[in-house]
């Protein structure tokens, strides 16, 4: 009766360390797995913060590249004002630039 006894006492402590044994390895697998998907899930993150950056960038310089197109449009558009405006007087300060260069030459200041 004490082998029966001893010998269940074995069996139980032997499926013990098997239970115990499979759990470590299940354990060591759900750790695994864990880094696995954190690796996975850094990855990702990485990725998507250089896409976004990019994307960033992109606006940015199509901001950028309309801004210049803006101020080139309203400089052409000065020039012409500025033209236009100076265009009836450019007859008056040829005259006035003659007479002062010809008063010269007559020793008129």
């Amino acid at each position: 009766m004490e082998d029966e006894t001893l010998k269940r006492l074995l069996a139980a402590e032997s499926q013990a360390e098997q239970i115990i044994a499979q759990a470590d390895r299940e354990r060591a697998a759900l750790i695994e797995q864990a880094k696995l998907a954190a690796q996975a899930a850094q990855s990702q993150h990485s990725q998507r913060a250089a896409e976004i950056g990019a994307s960033f960038l992109a606006q940015a310089q199509q901001r950028a590249e309309q801004t210049v197109a803006e101020m080139r449009r309203r400089y052409a558009e000065r020039a012409e004002v500025m033209k236009a405006a100076a265009e009836p007087r450019k007859a008056q300060a040829l005259d006035a630039a003659l007479v002062l260069l010809l008063g010269a030459d007559n020793g008129e200041p």
